[in-house]
């Protein structure tokens, strides 16, 4: 394994003195931290970015071997990889986008392995996409002989000291001498506890929008902070490095005096599946509806070269969901083309300026034959054109008095 980020040359070439060492405690009266190897360190201003730790759920069996959290330690995985290269039956719980991800590169690894997902909900990827970008992915999945149990919960770990089987709460049981679990992680927030330092309620360290905890001097970003949504002001358990790194743009902005605020968390994502790209922004139109929002969306699909016959030319398909009272962009789902991997941050800048249907049908692109669709059938923009026709004839349809449908 190799650190793609030297972050030691990177410290250093910015004249920043770099002390590898296990931070026990923080004296915040003397302002003062203690080491593990005794050592003292003072401080006028403190960030907190401890990270976070996978969830290891209490499922019984759970301590046998061969069954794996994704950690980051390299030694662990290292492990990890040596044990992969020996089994004959995976199993991965969780199949967001940890789970897929894991599922493709151990494929590629061991095309021989057989191969399984478990998943509680109905579909792969649900909680980022709406249904028919999940049946997609499925697709991609299962053509690689990834085998899907969806609507399913893991109930126990089967085995003698090292795992074999997993039970699954529908009483079926399926063959897996290596599992791994990838659930989510957990903020690592032993050290502000240990602080007295306030906690949030996604357990968390409780963060201002400026990224000051309880305390003014000490700061907190990434996985270790507390969040808020971008669109509602409620908790959000979202952790991504996108996120953190955003945080930390902000909390290092404003040590000595305030300069910037966060707005919130969006949430953007992209992976590639069997050579297809999968991007999301913001809420689906279910997420949407669930938080009381009424919703249009508006979909393009189109070749990204012009014409189509260029070189690299793929199907790049947009769906943007908007509210539809006032055409402002809620979210955005793009597949196909691996392009998709940065029009997805274009959809992330409209959400976060609030952009309206009006405002991106209207904002000028920059297209080339090679590089983009053709500007007539620029994906984006006519995604929001299309649902501008829906906000004009958008009523309401009740049906009793709990049905309720969009048109």
């Amino acid at each position: 394994m190799k650190n793609l980020i030297p972050a030691d040359d990177l410290l250093s070439n910015n004249k920043v003195e770099c002390a590898i060492d296990e931070v026990t405690e923080i004296n915040r009266s003397e302002h003062i931290i203690a080491t593990g190897n005794g050592t003292m360190f003072k401080y006028g201003k403190l960030i907190l970015a401890t990270g976070s730790n996978p969830v290891v759920p209490p499922i019984p069996g759970i301590e046998k071997k061969n069954i794996f959290a994704i950690k980051k330690d390299v030694a662990y995985l290292q492990d990890l990889i040596g044990k992969l290269d020996k089994v004959n039956d995976l199993c991965i719980v969780e199949c967001g986008f940890i789970g897929v991800e894991i599922a493709e590169e151990c494929r590629r690894r061991r095309p021989e392995l057989n191969i399984s997902i478990v998943e509680m909900l109905s579909h792969c990827l649900q909680l980022v996409y709406d249904e028919e970008f999940c049946m997609n992915a499925e697709k991609v999945l299962k053509e690689q002989n990834i085998n899907l149990l969806l609507d399913e919960k893991v109930d126990a770990f089967l085995g003698g000291d090292t795992v074999e089987k997993v039970r699954l709460s529908s009483g079926k049981e399926i063959k897996a001498d290596m599992l791994i679990i990838g659930i989510g992680t957990a903020a690592n927030i032993g050290l502000a506890e240990k602080a007295d330092l306030e906690i949030g309620p996604t357990k968390g360290i409780q963060v201002n929008r400026y990224m000051q905890t309880s305390d003014n001097d000490i700061f907190a970003c990434g996985d270790c902070a507390e969040k808020v949504s971008f669109f509602y002001g409620k908790p959000s358990n979202l952790k991504m490095a996108s996120i953190s790194t955003m945080e930390a743009r902000i909390a290092g902005a404003n040590l000595f005096s305030i300069r910037r605020v966060n707005m919130g968390v969006i949430g953007v994502y992209s992976t590639v599946l069997g050579g297809n790209a999968f991007a999301a922004a913001g809420l689906t139109s279910s997420q949407a509806i669930a938080k009381g929002y009424s919703v249009i969306t508006g979909e393009s699909e189109a070749v990204n070269r012009h014409p189509g016959c260029m070189p690299g030319g793929a199907n790049l398909k947009v769906r943007l969901v908007f509210e539809a009272g006032t055409g402002i962009i809620l979210g955005g789902q793009i597949t196909g083309a691996t392009s998709a991997g940065e029009l997805i941050n274009a959809v992330s800048a409209c959400i976060n300026k609030r952009m309206t249907a009006d405002d991106i049908a209207t904002f000028q692109t920059g297209t080339h034959p090679a590089l983009t669709a053709s500007p007539i059938s620029y994906q984006l923009v006519n995604a929001a054109e299309n649902a501008i026709g829906s906000i004009y004839i958008y009523i309401y349809i009740y049906i009793g008095e709990t049905e309720k449908y969009y048109i």
